[in-house]
């Protein structure tokens, strides 16, 4: 019902799957920081609803469901790029983490221990963990660093264009994800845990700190350490 050769009932869209924005919205706002507004990301996820609702194509496979919510959150993340609400220094900070982490555990064959990242990095452990802090709201991977590493079409296919070729993105995207996976399950099991409580379960660093009986801020250093851990074991992506 939401073939590009219908008129859009908008009404019944936003009544169908105005839900879904909210919840992309919601799940998105928690990895982001402060300065980000809830309206502000809704109100572009519904812009993007609107665009995959004249642009769907059922004859490409995929459901109206599972296309939408790629391009909710596309349009959700490009007004996060746009507002640049995450400073390039956070990104290099992260970009300093991974590759402490990477050189350390390809020296040593196993998981980087907290000290010695610090040790690398020529600072303290608190001065690490609050680096890590700092560094929260950075994604796995920045736009710049997509960009930079030519994946910039990657979005003009998420977004319908046609000049490019489906099943190619779709191979890579399932061995990226399949590699992701892979790492994850090779991350120390607290940073597994912890993981698994926000992104599965959908707990926040409050809630996760409850169930482990650790302190939130503690979680927070868990999850961050665990994201640059990713992002180290994933460079090559």
């Amino acid at each position: 019902m939401y073939q590009t050769e219908k008129k859009v009932d908008y009404d019944r869209l936003v009544a169908e799957q105005g839900v879904l924005v909210k919840r992309i919205a919601h799940h998105l706002l928690a990895r982001l920081p402060e300065s980000v507004q809830l309206e502000d990301l809704v109100q572009s996820g519904m812009i993007g609803l609107f665009e995959a609702a004249q642009n769907y194509d059922h004859t490409k496979g995929a459901s109206f469901e599972t296309y939408a919510g790629i391009r909710i959150r596309g349009a959700m993340l490009d007004e996060v790029r746009k507002g640049d609400w995450i400073p390039r220094s956070v990104h290099r900070n992260s970009r300093r983490i991974a590759d402490a982490i990477r050189e350390i555990e390809m020296r040593e064959g196993r998981d980087a221990q907290d000290q010695e990242v610090a040790a690398l990095l020529e600072m303290s452990l608190d001065d690490y963990y609050s680096l890590l802090k700092d560094t929260q709201g950075s994604r796995l991977f920045s736009f710049e660093e997509l960009m930079e590493q030519g994946n910039g079409d990657l979005q003009d296919f998420q977004v319908g264009n046609s000049q490019h070729s489906a099943p190619h993105f779709e191979v890579e995207s399932d061995q990226r994800n399949h590699q992701l996976a892979e790492a994850i399950k090779q991350l120390p099991e607290r940073e597994q845990l912890v993981l698994s409580l926000y992104y599965d379960e959908e707990l926040n660093l409050k809630e996760i700190g409850a169930v482990l009986g650790v302190s939130e801020s503690r979680i927070s250093q868990i999850h961050t350490q665990a994201a640059m851990r990713l992002r180290a074991r994933m460079s090559e992506w």
